[in-house]
């Protein structure tokens, strides 16, 4: 497994969870939406069983939808819990990030501002 595997699977819960955030997603939409801001090697084979985990502790919820071309879809909202885990997430990757970052940039970041 790659670093960047490795780390990704570190933080992907959160940011499935704040797509959700914004609004109702299905599968296939919720893979499009992070290939869209650069997280191209989540598959959905990966989703999947994330949005099943996620759903069985309580943080999303599922409800089946018609869609205009095809099957009906199953969208994915979150609950109180998911709402209250993301921002626990959040708070954590900020008091994560900025350290790490820190570190590995040895300051340059901080130069540069």
């Amino acid at each position: 497994m790659s670093v960047r595997s490795q780390l990704l699977k570190g933080v992907l819960d959160g940011c499935v969870l704040a797509v959700i955030e914004k609004e109702p997603v299905y599968g296939y939409e919720l893979s499009q939406k992070l290939l869209h801001v650069g997280l191209a090697d989540v598959s959905e084979g990966t989703i999947y069983p994330i949005l099943l985990r996620l759903q069985k502790n309580g943080l999303i919820k599922g409800e089946m939808r018609p869609s205009d071309s095809g099957p009906n879809r199953k969208y994915y909202f979150l609950t109180e819990e998911g709402q209250e885990a993301l921002q626990m997430i959040t708070k954590e990757w900020e008091q994560i990030s900025k350290p790490v970052n820190e570190l590995l940039t040895g300051g340059k970041e901080s130069d540069e501002r």
